[in-house]
Parts: structure tokens; C-alpha cells; sequence
């Protein structure tokens, strides 16, 4: 392609996209007019409340030819047939759409006007009867009729023509950054969105009732943090004024939860927010969710059968089914799942044996292998590379990553038959970590130490390695009984239970580049 053709392209593309936002402008300065023209006359573009009794899907499930049904619903118009004394339209509530049939001679001629100055988009409420059109379908017929939103831009609906026979879908909100951006008219225009979000609260309903009927305690904790820990991240940083003092915004909530084992809990879990300052990508975004729980006087192993029974239970509500589609794999979830240690993963994977190895050694492996390495990492870094890019994408079945090194765990418990390893796990699915878990640490002259040698790591110039937390020693050292302690990333287990491939389509509101 030359110059020419090139800025042939991007003044063509101007064109058009000029040419949208004046018929965009054009729409939403008669919408305008019309709230207007309702408003002068006396019709509350805005009122305050409508009383619903039923809705679309509850009223077709149920609808009876002989039997029809007295019901007030309201709902967002999304198709319209405008005719002279009676018209159709349907409306989208939470369940779904329903046709409604609205005649001048029955809601009166004043009425009749003021629908006939509505468009798709406007939300309405309507009372009337069911009754079955000649064509079959399911509607209301409407005896009162109200305006409830005068909506002023106007929504994009997708349309179907039909091209060589074949039928075409044009004019779809089908732009992935303008959904994302615009979620409230994603979840309008593409119902299939909601019902992702439905089942995340599923999800979250069904892990919280199975740690609660086990005995567990929900609990909550800081979000606002003078010392982050509990991970290897780099933070977000703020200021109270008041104090006049640096805070964080957790990047785990680990260090608390076991404050919470000290003094005499048991068992507790939280549903946490937590932030790390890092990249965005299909599975990682700044602000995400995950649920901790720490249970006191068990170990790694109990933790692997719990999260196996967890994981199983959870799809099964779900999904009804032992297995879940993920990024095109057919992925069973009941367990038992695969439990291979991380050298032994590394030496089937990449033929390299890690145990043992110095840093030096490890990083002419990662050379051989053709890695590019940041030079100030440390080992466990170096292994974590590797394990990254040549092992955890080809692990698409449950498999639990055991017994990693020492370094590369700070606050797990040393394993009690492996010199040099700790007891932690990994779960992988479909390609990817969902969840961590240790024999907790609870030697608080050993975890001193720990903690010392990341604050070394950190002078070496790792960002990402934890701080000393002075108040959290201090509770190690009044006691903490043996503790088992699991992270799970909700936003990647809703992403394998809903077969989404990316963390954007199942948070809300993911973080954007400016516009």
C-alpha cells in the first residue's frame, strides 16, 4: 500500500466517523426537543417510581390461553412499530423481552400522543392483560401506559440484512473497547453479558456458602495498609492527610488474616479487593478480586483436597456438569487432580533439571533456553521465568504445582522431608495460576529471616519483594498455631466456570487507557 492509498484510507475513515457523530448529534437533539416538548405539556419525563408485578420471562413461563393474566411491568423499549391507532413494541426488563400491544382507543388519545413520541431506548412502565397474538407470541396488551426515561442518546441496536441470501448482523455494540468502556450499554444491547455476571455472583454465593457451612468466619480487613505484604507486587501508593503518612492499598490480605489465627480464630476467609501496580492483560487487571481463607492446625495437603472439593462444587452449581469449556479445551474439574512438583514439571517440560542449581547455573539454563533475563533477579525469579513461559501455559488440566524453593516463598513453612523447598501449592487451569497455597509459616525467628533477605532482594533492585512488617512479627512471636492458608483469584475462576477469555469480560468496570 503507498502514501496515497494510505491517506485515501484515513480520510475515507474520517469521513464516515464525522458523518456518525453528525446523525449521533442530529438524534440527540430531537430527543432533546421531545423531553422538552413532554416537559412543556405537562408529561414528567422523569417520575419517580412505578409499581411492577411480574416480569417477561416469569409472565411467558407461565402464560395460559385460557387464563390471561392482569400484570403491570415496565422495561426499556428495543423494537418499536409506530402504526395510526395501534401499535407494537417490546421492552427489555431483568429477565429478558416481551411484546406489548397499545391502542389509542383503549389508553385514550392524550396517551396514544405521548407514546408516539417515545424511542427505542426510553424505559416505560405498562399495566394490562396477556394475551397470544395471531402470529403466537406471547404479549401484553396495555390498558395504562406511562413514560419513566426520556432516554437522550439514542442506543445502538443491531439489525439483520439479508446478503446473497445470506443474513448479515450490522450495527452491533460488538466493539470490544467500547463495551468495556461502556458497560452499561454492553449489558443493554448484548444480554448474553449479563448472564456472566449473573453467574460470577453465583460463583462468589456458592464459595461463600461452602467455607461458611464448614465453619469458617467472614471476616474483613484493611484495605488501607502502613505496611503491604503478602505478595511479591509492587504497590499503589497514597497519602493521609491527616496523619501525614504514606499508605498502601493492600496487595493481598494475607498478613492480617493470620493476625486473626494468633488470636484465636480458627478459620476465616475474606472476599478482598486488592491492587497491584502492574501491566493489564488478558489476566491481569490493577484492581481485582480474590478470597483468602486460613484455617488453623492444617497443613498443604488438607489445603489440596479442600481446594479440589472447592473448585468441583463450585462448577457443579454452576455449570451442572464435571467439566467446563475454557479457551477451547475441554476441561474436567473432577478431582482427583495431577500433583507434580515444579522441578519435575520443569524437567518434563524444558529436559533441565533445577534442584539444586545456583544462581549463576540457573541463569545459563534460562539463557540456553532462550530467555532474556532482567540481571538484578534473584533464583527463585529465575525459576519462576522459566516455569512461566515454557510449563504453566501447557498445563490445561487441574494440576497442582508442589514444593517450590525456599526463595521463592517467604512466608510458607520449610518442607519437612525436602531440604531447600517449602510446602506451597499451585493449582493451574486452562494455562494459568488460580490459586496459591502454604503450610503457613509460623517460626517467627525464621520468618524474620525470611523477611530480612527479601528487604536484600529489594536493595538489588527487586521492586517486587516484600518489606519487613514489624507489627506482624510481633504477633508471630506471641504464637500461631500450625495454619493452612489459600488465595484464590475469583475474576480467573469466574473466567474458566463462564469460558471467558479475558478478565476484562468478567469485571464490571475494567481499568482503561484514558480516551
Amino acid at each position: 500500500m503507498n502514501k496515497a492509498q494510505e491517506n485515501n484510507i484515513q480520510h475515507n475513515a474520517s469521513v464516515e466517523e464525522s458523518a456518525e457523530l453528525l446523525a449521533l448529534n442530529d438524534q440527540m437533539k430531537r430527543r432533546i426537543e421531545e423531553r422538552n416538548q413532554l416537559a412543556e405539556e405537562g408529561v414528567e419525563p422523569y417520575p419517580y417510581g412505578f409499581d411492577i408485578t411480574a416480569y417477561s420471562k416469569q409472565i411467558i413461563d407461565r402464560y395460559q390461553d385460557d387464563k390471561p393474566e392482569t400484570v403491570s411491568v415496565a422495561g426499556r423499549i428495543m423494537t418499536i412499530r409506530k402504526m395510526g391507532k395501534a401499535s407494537f413494541f417490546h421492552i427489555l426488563d431483568k429477565e429478558g423481552k416481551i411484546q406489548i400491544y397499545i391502542k389509542r382507543d383503549e389508553v385514550g388519545q392524550e396517551t396514544y400522543r405521548v407514546f408516539k413520541l417515545l424511542d427505542i431506548g426510553d424505559i416505560v412502565g405498562i399495566k394490562g392483560y396477556t394475551f397470544r397474538t395471531k402470529t403466537g407470541e406471547i404479549s401484553i396488551h396495555a390498558e395504562e401506559f406511562q413514560l419513566l426515561s426520556k432516554s437522550l442518546r439514542p442506543i445502538p441496536i443491531a439489525k439483520e440484512k439479508e446478503v446473497d441470501g445470506q443474513k448479515v448482523t450490522y450495527d452491533a455494540f460488538s466493539d470490544k473497547e467500547m463495551r468495556y468502556r461502556q458497560r452499561y450499554v454492553d449489558l443493554i444491547v448484548n444480554p448474553e453479558v449479563k448472564q456472566t455476571f449473573v453467574k460470577r455472583s453465583a460463583i462468589i454465593s456458592s464459595m461463600r456458602n461452602f467455607f461458611t457451612e464448614r465453619g469458617y468466619l467472614e471476616v474483613e480487613t484493611p484495605i488501607l495498609q502502613p505496611v503491604y505484604g503478602g505478595a511479591a507486587a509492587r504497590p499503589f501508593t497514597t497519602h493521609h492527610n491527616a496523619l501525614n503518612m504514606e499508605l498502601y492499598l493492600r496487595i493481598a490480605n494475607e498478613l492480617y488474616l493470620k493476625r486473626l489465627i494468633v488470636g484465636g480464630f480458627d478459620g476465616v476467609f475474606e472476599f478482598a479487593k486488592d491492587f497491584r501496580n502492574e501491566g493489564i492483560d488478558r489476566f491481569h487487571n490493577p484492581e481485582f478480586t480474590q478470597v483468602e481463607l486460613y484455617v488453623a492446625y492444617k497443613d498443604y495437603y488438607w489445603m489440596m483436597n479442600l481446594v479440589e472439593e472447592l473448585i468441583y462444587t463450585t462448577n457443579l452449581s454452576i455449570n451442572n456438569s464435571d467439566s467446563t469449556c475454557f479457551l477451547g479445551h475441554d476441561i474436567n474439574l473432577k478431582p482427583p487432580y495431577r500433583r507434580l512438583t515444579i522441578a519435575d514439571t520443569i524437567l518434563e517440560y524444558c529436559s533441565v533439571d533445577i534442584a539444586g542449581k545456583s544462581e549463576t547455573e540457573l541463569r545459563n539454563m534460562a539463557k540456553d533456553l532462550g530467555l532474556s533475563l532482567d540481571p538484578k533477579i534473584s533464583s527463585g525469579k529465575i525459576i519462576d521465568e522459566i516455569f512461566g513461559e515454557f510449563v504453566e501455559p501447557k498445563l490445561i488440566q487441574p494440576t497442582f504445582i508442589t514444593d517450590y524453593p525456599t526463595e521463592m516463598s517467604p512466608l510458607a513453612k520449610k518442607h519437612r522431608s525436602k531440604d531447600g523447598l517449602v510446602e506451597r501449592f499451585e493449582l493451574i487451569v486452562g494455562g494459568k495460576e488460580l490459586c496459591n497455597s502454604f503450610s503457613e509459616l509460623n517460626d517467627p525467628v525464621i520468618q524474620r529471616e525470611r523477611l530480612e533477605a527479601q528487604a536484600k532482594l529489594r536493595q538489588r533492585g527487586d521492586d517486587e519483594a516484600m518489606v519487613v512488617d514489624e507489627d506482624f512479627l510481633r504477633a508471630l512471636e506471641y504464637g500461631m498455631p500450625p495454619c493452612a492458608g489459600l488465595g484464590i483469584g475469583v475474576d480467573r475462576l469466574v473466567m474458566l466456570l463462564t469460558g471467558q477469555d479475558s478478565i476484562r469480560d468478567v469485571i464490571f468496570f475494567p481499568h482503561m487507557k484514558p480516551e
